[in-house]
């Protein structure tokens, strides 16, 4: 079970598991595996799509190997598995990715093997969903022949600061012994230490609560900015007054994407409704954050019509259609929404994002990446995403955009612009 040397497969090679690879690949053996021919061959050229390894770090990798073949796994002693869990259309936990990436770990183990699941899961799962088809597809017996840790990924994508080894990770395994290695095993390339936990259940349930907390404190003040709204306050006045206080907790409204926060609590409601009890709070909190698209957009279009602008003949500018700023990914991105709700009121919308690759938006959310500027001018402007390149624009440069026949609507979802040199340059301004 415990080995000298470990040769470690990581299995996916996404956000996740590209930044764990090359960390542990400048120490130790490490196959890099995914079913993704594309991706294996992008990473052999040495350059990294996400943006999360820059071309050095991979050359720096000098005992990473990537590979999309089977047979690669063979030798390997340890798996960690990084692949995603989303959630389907009825925001039911998808379990697919991790079911068939357990088939192919499971194909592959050895005598006294060690599976590490990276993924968010509820309260569980892997010894619920993944071991059954560890033991299915091996042959061998769980905590005798091999066995299971539990390690959740901790990656904030596009943050070059928090980065996979200057944040505390927590790890679990399924026996005293194997949870020991484990941890050695982070231990030896994460710099800000671990934290291990008593079991894999309590690793999994600490990890899908990081989010829902995050996501119920965004709830909350999207929530004040729906009453605000009414009230005729701006919202983030309030909060920067509220703020002063040493101990407010300093959240923002806006619109809740991406593979974490928008999606984790799912998985935890999940498992709270299989156990008997509908959980009120959590599933509050999602509702909320679900709709602010569409309370951005119609907030956008109100203001339109309110300024005589006609819609249906109007041309609407999004900057940003990734799920945060400075950051290629677009996963769970709430700014499709916030499109697909501006076009049900037939405007024409045009979206631009410099940091977005063109056909990953067009296969995943059917929208063709356009440009907004002085030749291509809208009647409303909507910064959805806090890219650099948008916090530099002057208000200048935002009013060239416009057509000013009417009072353009300027909709600050992110509030990055002063609103009363907005207001006093002529924008009718809309922000969450």
């Amino acid at each position: 079970m415990i080995y000298d040397s470990p040769m470690i497969a990581v299995i996916g090679l996404g956000y996740v598991g590209l930044p764990l690879a090359v960390e542990f690949g400048k120490a130790r053996p490490v196959v890099g595996f995914d079913i993704n021919q594309a991706r294996i061959a992008e990473l052999d050229s040495g350059k990294d799509s996400t943006l999360e390894v820059s071309s050095n770090e991979l050359a720096n990798a000098k005992q990473l190997r990537f590979s999309c073949d089977l047979a690669d796994l063979k030798s390997c002693d340890i798996f960690i598995v990084t692949v995603p869990t989303p959630v389907d259309q009825a925001n039911r936990p998808d379990m697919t990715p991790l079911v068939k990436a357990s088939q192919t770990v499971g194909q592959s183990l050895k005598a006294g093997a060690i599976v590490i699941y990276e993924s968010t899961v509820y309260p569980g799962a892997t010894e619920e969903v993944c071991v059954p088809v560890l033991e299915k597809f091996s042959g061998m017996k769980f905590n005798q022949d091999f066995f299971c840790g539990y390690s959740p990924e901790r990656i904030n994508p596009g943050d070059k600061v928090n980065t996979l080894t200057t944040i505390k990770k927590i790890t679990s395994g399924s026996t005293p012994e194997v949870a020991k290695v484990v941890d050695d095993l982070y231990r030896s390339i994460i710099k800000a230490g671990t934290w291990q936990a008593s079991s894999i259940k309590v690793a999994e349930a600490a990890k899908v609560i990081e989010n829902s907390q995050r996501d119920l404190n965004i709830a909350f003040v999207n929530e004040l900015s729906v009453i605000f709204e009414r009230m005729g306050i701006d919202t983030l006045e309030v909060l920067e007054a509220a703020g002063s206080k040493w101990n407010f907790l300093p959240f923002r409204p806006g619109m809740v994407g991406g593979h974490c926060i928008g999606v984790d609590p799912y998985y935890l409601t999940h498992k709270a409704e299989e156990l008997g009890y509908h959980p009120q709070v959590i599933l509050a909190g999602r509702r909320i954050n679900d709709d602010m698209a569409r309370y951005a957009a119609r907030g956008i279009i109100k203001r339109m019509l309110q300024g005589g602008i006609d819609v249906a003949r109007s041309t609407v500018g999004v900057l940003g259609v990734t799920f945060k700023e400075n950051c290629p990914d677009i996963r769970n991105s709430k700014v499709a929404d916030l499109v697909r709700e501006l076009e049900a009121w037939n405007a024409k919308v045009v979206v631009m994002d410099p940091w977005a690759d063109a056909a990953e938006v067009k296969h995943e959310y059917g929208i063709e990446l356009g440009q907004i500027s002085a030749n291509q001018k809208v009647d409303a402007l909507v910064v959805a995403v806090g890219h650099h390149q948008f916090r530099d624009l002057s208000t200048n440069d935002l009013k060239s955009y416009c057509h000013w026949e009417h009072t353009p609507v300027f909709g600050d979802l992110k509030c990055l612009y002063d609103r009363h040199a907005l207001t006093s340059n002529g924008f009718n301004v809309f922000r969450l």
